[in-house]
């Protein structure tokens, strides 16, 4: 799908204001690798010797920290060679068993060399752990029995000991609701957390600063969800997380019409809002994290789910999620399958990529509710500017035909600009006033290559974005703009807009 013909360009306006006085936030993470059909642990066991790759360690350096979620279909069958004198075998492909896989082990040598990536890259660690030790099948098709968690406590233990840093345990995937493949019921569930907490507390006994503790890491199933947030509340679970593939599957020769469908992208919305509503009413400590989403699963579309097109479901999940006070939205895939953000061959990025490092860059941590006047296809979201004075807009053109041209307005901002104090200011009902003050901002436009939604090229401000012949990731620069123009949103093209004069309370 290329672009068509321009249009004349819609005028729109919106407003913006914070949300409530908290702060939320949502911090980019990502799956570490998911190779079909062995999910992560495949990355870990056959592609080990590609982390010596140089783009693969700045790809992940750029961020600092990226956060690094080790887990997926088969973490609930690894076991951690622990015992020096028992075998340690890798998986072996068997359809008979759960997953289609044996039981598969992580040597300890192993689990040492990706540590060592982890440091070099600065990488803040989610390790997902084997939530179906010592189950048992149950009449109802479920799983019980108390979680045997002798092999993870030493493991736990183990990775103390050497001085590896973990930023959170996260127990199970996808073993929640209805479960995939195998199911455990809420309150046994809950159960295993309380557990895991205690083993939290004592191995990482007198440190300052302990991990959290997640779970279910499984689809949203509002019962099921709000037994496991009561009976963990209030301070034994820190993170509950759940995954996304709202798309359907991979296969699906719809996928490009769902991602253009405003409506469509508006129906995940309900899931943010009912675990935020079951969070509020439990009067728990526990936050949301979405713990991996694809977007489209059985290992995503290639030329979709890998290509530019993709950015315009990424970037307004992770907006979407962060006005529901999601903490940390990772991404399904670092590497592998169709849904990588860098290609499984040769580690360059894909457009996602680049979507998610400016989003990381610059979108802060205060998020404003933003409120769109005009065309349901332009998707806004607003957070106060990182690491830097003002706001950021992300604007989103899901429209092939029309160019949207965007004037920001609010009823109670005001600027700043050198020591001129101008009180309840609408930047666009003030010709020139801008450019007399030398007011610029700074834009971002990103398009696909040739115009095609199905590239796996990005250009930023119309250049092409690439790594260079050491490995580098390239610099992302803005184009600087006179503030008194409109920002021009042009047919199926991203934009983020810092603007640094605009001043609005919560970005104090």
């Amino acid at each position: 799908m290329g672009r068509r013909p321009l249009r004349s360009p819609t005028m729109i306006s919106f407003a913006l204001r914070w949300i409530g006085g908290l702060q939320r936030s949502v911090t980019t993470g990502l799956v570490a690798g998911a190779w079909h059909p062995c999910s992560i642990w495949c990355f870990i066991f056959s592609f080990l010797q590609n982390l010596s790759n140089k783009i693969l360690l700045n790809a992940v350096k750029e961020f600092s920290p990226l956060k690094l979620r080790l887990g997926g279909s088969l973490q609930d069958m690894v076991i951690y060679g622990m015992d020096p004198h028992q075998p340690c075998t890798p998986f072996v492909k068997n359809t008979s068993e759960m997953f289609g896989f044996t039981q598969g082990c992580l040597p300890m040598h192993r689990w040492d060399e990706l540590n060592n990536f982890f440091k070099k890259s600065r990488a803040v660690i989610i390790f997902g752990l084997n939530a179906l030790n010592g189950r048992v099948p149950l009449p109802d098709g479920s799983l019980g029995g108390p979680w045997n968690s002798t092999n993870a406590a030493s493991f736990i233990h183990h990775t103390v000991n050497k001085g590896y840093a973990i930023h959170g345990w996260e127990l199970g995937n996808e073993l929640s609701g209805s479960g995939i493949g195998a199911k455990i019921g809420a309150d046994q569930y809950a159960a295993d957390v309380i557990s895991l907490k205690k083993i939290i507390d004592n191995i990482y006994h007198g440190f300052p600063d302990k991990p959290l503790v997640l779970a279910p890491g499984g689809f949203f199933d509002a019962g099921w969800f709000g037994e496991l947030i009561n009976k963990t509340k209030p301070h034994s679970l820190d993170v509950i997380t759940h995954h996304i593939y709202n798309l359907g599957p991979g296969v699906d020769e719809h996928l490009i019409d769902k991602i253009l469908d405003p409506s469509y992208l508006d129906g995940e919305a309900s899931t943010f809002s009912s675990l935020q509503g079951i969070l509020r009413s439990a009067g728990t400590s526990t936050t949301a994290w979405v713990g991996e989403a694809g977007g489209a699963y059985n290992s995503g579309h290639h030329l979709v789910t890998d290509s530019f097109v993709f950015s315009f479901w990424y970037l307004d999940q992770l907006g979407m999620s962060s006005t529901y006070d999601t903490k940390s939205y990772c991404r399904q895939s670092l590497v592998g399958g169709n849904y990588g953000l860098l290609n499984t061959t040769t580690f360059h990025p894909n457009p996602d990529y680049y979507s998610a490092l400016l989003w990381h860059r610059l979108m802060g941590s205060k998020v404003l509710s933003t409120n769109f006047t005009g065309t349901k296809n332009i998707r806004a979201y607003a957070h106060c500017a990182r690491e830097s004075q003002g706001i950021t807009l992300l604007l989103i053109n899901l429209s092939g035909n029309t160019t949207t041209e965007v004037f920001v307005t609010t009823a109670s901002a005001f600027a700043i600009a050198s020591k001129h104090y101008i009180p309840r200011t609408r930047f666009n009902h003030v010709p020139g006033f801008q450019r007399t003050l030398a007011f610029m901002r700074e834009e971002y436009h990103l398009t696909a290559g040739d115009g095609n939604l199905h590239s796996q090229t990005m250009l930023l401000n119309g250049n092409i974005l690439h790594v260079d012949s050491e490995g580098k990731i390239p610099t992302l620069k803005p184009i600087e703009v006179d503030a008194s123009l409109p920002i021009t949103v042009t047919p199926f093209s991203i934009v983020f807009a810092h603007i640094p004069y605009f001043y609005a309370p919560a970005c104090r």
